[in-house]
C-alpha cells in the first residue's frame, strides 16, 4: 500500500512553519528536519512526541548546511564532508528518538540534497555512507541515481511521488525555494495516476514514468491539510 509522508518539524525558535497538528493524524510518516534546513532541538522533539502520539513513523530529514536558504540552495561540497554532516543531523534526531522510544524509521534527503543525489554519483554516495552507520532504508525517486546507487549500496529504497510538486520533461522534479499552494482535487488526482498508471504529467505536457511507494505532501506547501486530506482520500480509493 502506497504511505503519505510529509516533511515537518520545519520551525525554528518562535517561528513555525507548517500545520504539524493538522497534518499528522494524514499520513503515515514524517520526516523530521534535523537543524540544517530548519528546527531546531526544542521542534524536534516536539515533533517527535506528536508522531508518537498519532502512531506515525518518523524518518529524519538531513540537509545542505542552509539555515537562511531553507536548504533549496545547491553547495558545492565533498563526499567526506557531507556524509559527517548528514550522521550529525540524523545522529542529533536520533537522540530524540531514543529519549521518545521510537524507532528511526527512514532517511530522506532534503531540498537539493535530495535533487543533488538525482544526479551526482558523489552526493548519491555521501547519502549512502551516512545511511551505512544507522541501518534504514532511503527515501528518493525511481529511475534516478537515488535508486540505482542506493540499492546498489544494499540499502532499502522507497520510491516517492510529490503530490505538491511539478515535474519537469525529463521526470526530475522542480524544486522551487517557496510552495506555492496546490489545488486538492488535481493532487489528487496525479496520485491517482502516479498509483494506478505509474505517470504524471510535466509541466511541459509530457507524460513521464514515476512510482509510488509514497507520496510526499510539504508542509510549507500553504494549504498543505487540504491536500493531505484530498490525497489520504485516493490513496485509500486506490
Amino acid at each position: 500500500m502506497t504511505i503519505i509522508n510529509c516533511d515537518m518539524g520545519e520551525g525554528f525558535g518562535l517561528y513555525r512553519i507548517g500545520d504539524d497538528e493538522g497534518l499528522m493524524p494524514l499520513i503515515d510518516a514524517a520526516n523530521v528536519a534535523c537543524g540544517f534546513h530548519a528546527s531546531d532541538f526544542n521542534h524536534m522533539r516536539r515533533t517527535v512526541q506528536l508522531a508518537r502520539h498519532h502512531g506515525v513513523k518518523v524518518g529524519a530529514h538531513p540537509s545542505l548546511p542552509d539555515l537562511q536558504g531553507f536548504g533549496r540552495r545547491e553547495m558545492k561540497i565533498g563526499r567526506e564532508e557531507l556524509a559527517n554532516c548528514i550522521i550529525y543531523q540524523v545522529g542529533a534526531l536520533a537522540g530524540f528518538l531514543r529519549a521518545e522510544g521510537v524507532a528511526l524509521n527512514h532517511i530522506k534527503p532534503h531540498g537539493s540534497l535530495y535533487g543533488m543525489a538525482a544526479r551526482m554519483e558523489e552526493i548519491a554516495h555521501a547519502v549512502c555512507d551516512a545511511a551505512d552507520v544507522f541501518g534504514v532504508p532511503l527515501y528518493g525517486m525511481a529511475g534516478t541515481l537515488h535508486e540505482t546507487v542506493y540499492a546498489a549500496r544494499g540499502h532499502g529504497f522507497v520510491s516517492e511521488f510529490y503530490a505538491d510538486l511539478d515535474y519537469n520533461d525529463d521526470g526530475g522534479l522542480i524544486i522551487t525555494r517557496e510552495h506555492a499552494p496546490t489545488d486538492p482535487g488535481r493532487a489528487a488526482d496525479a496520485c491517482l495516476r502516479a498509483i494506478r498508471e505509474g505517470k504524471t504529467r510535466s509541466l511541459g505536457g509530457k507524460d513521464v514514468a514515476v512510482r509510488a511507494d509514497a507520496i510526499c505532501v510539504h508542509s510549507d506547501t500553504p494549504n498543505a491539510v487540504a491536500v493531505a486530506q484530498a490525497v489520504r482520500a485516493a490513496v485509500a480509493s486506490a
